[in-house]
């Protein structure tokens, strides 16, 4: 792999470690719900406290922050199961899927002081973070929320030891709004971007200071989607973790015949093919990576064909027809009903299941059904 196909960007020396991570891509509700499905079945076969890392984007990243936040609530039993996985990720999760998010944003930056992003961020205050801050994140297993820095072009991440841009520098032991943290991962354009950061200039680490070090880089930090840069959230689990498990949640660019002149849908177009390209390029860095065996693992995608996984007994049937229905969701912060949220979860347990069990734990028990028997997927 050539130097201009790796996933290894950001300026930092790739230190392969025997370890496991968790991707979650962006994808707005869609992904968010989707996701859920993958953790729920991966929490049933006792893979969630074998991760050593989680890193995310976007909706993805509202999905790992609310898992990361309750880390400490789920009681794990000796299997490694969470028993309170549906009461502390599940309720709350599918709770904000019932309401919108992004559309009251603007509205309200419309009618009071204040931008779209700072409402969404006050939105997930309210509904999922409350007043806590990225200090009340685990020690382990390490959850890392990617934004784009727009100002240097870089991966801007939030974890709990730090943040940082490798062409700026780091800050130790932030103590940002988690909040903010996933509305700055979550602020996919042109809508809900910039999400701004005010920084103390005097709070950068002294060490590993990059050629942007200086005003106002260190002090007014412009963020936006971190799909806008890598939007599997790949990059920082790649070049450290031997295992990489990646649920991708992302949607697809239809054709538009008729592409519109004007200045602001045009653009959004040109954005969606920007968009597509890296999603298709990090997927195919994935895949050949794994066949490659330069890493282990599994990639599922709410777009995958669970056929295409061959045969793995006790798969759960999900018809191509009626999952590529669901994949089709808008990439909305927008409330959903209860049996879309629901036919979603079931996709990305049932995905997941197939491509764990295809490539990682062929042993494991199949499952009993889907979370929500009644829903299926369609």
């Amino acid at each position: 792999m050539s130097d201009a196909m790796s996933p290894v960007q950001d300026g930092e020396a790739e230190h392969v470690r025997d370890e496991m991570a968790l991707c979650l891509s962006g994808g707005g509700y869609r992904a968010m719900l989707f996701h859920l499905g993958a953790l729920w079945r991966l929490n049933e076969l006792g893979y969630l406290p074998r991760l050593d890392r989680v890193s995310s984007v976007s909706g993805g990243s509202i999905t790992a922050a609310t898992l990361a936040l309750r880390w400490d609530a789920l009681g794990f039993d000796g299997g490694g199961v969470a028993t309170g996985f549906g009461k502390h990720v599940v309720e709350p999760i599918r709770a904000l899927a019932g309401r919108t998010v992004d559309e009251v944003s603007v509205a309200k930056a419309l009618l009071t002081p204040g931008t779209v992003s700072e409402k969404v961020a006050g939105a997930y205050r309210r509904h999922l973070f409350g007043d806590a801050t990225l200090q009340d994140l685990p020690d382990e297993p390490r959850f890392v929320l990617n934004a784009t820095n727009l100002q240097t072009g870089a991966l801007w991440r939030f974890s709990k030891p730090y943040m940082a841009d490798h062409r700026v520098g780091m800050v130790r032991e932030p103590r940002v709004p988690l909040a903010d943290a996933v509305a700055a991962s979550s602020a996919f354009p042109p809508v809900l971007s910039p999400m701004r950061l005010e920084l103390d200039p005097a709070g950068w680490d002294l060490e590993g200071r990059g050629e942007l070090h200086e005003e106002p880089y260190t002090s007014d930090v412009v963020l936006s989607d971190g799909g806008v840069y890598d939007n599997l959230g790949l990059e920082t689990a790649w070049k450290r973790c031997r295992t990489v498990l990646v649920s991708d949640g992302g949607g697809q660019m239809t054709p538009e015949p008729k592409v519109h002149s004007d200045w602001a849908r045009h653009a959004m177009r040109v954005n969606f093919v920007i968009d597509n390209q890296v999603r298709n390029l990090r997927k195919r860095q994935t895949v050949e990576g794994f066949k490659r065996g330069d890493r282990e693992g599994a990639y599922w995608g709410i777009r995958t064909h669970i056929g295409d996984y061959g045969e793995v007994p006790g798969a759960l049937p999900c018809p191509p027809e009626q999952t590529l229905r669901l994949a089709a969701e808008k990439t909305r912060l927008k409330e959903m009903d209860d049996i879309r949220q629901e036919r979603i979860v079931n996709w990305g347990y049932a995905v997941c299941d197939a491509a764990i069990r295809r490539w990682v734990e062929p042993a494991a028990d199949p499952p009993a059904g889907f979370p929500y028997a009644a829903a299926g997927v369609g």
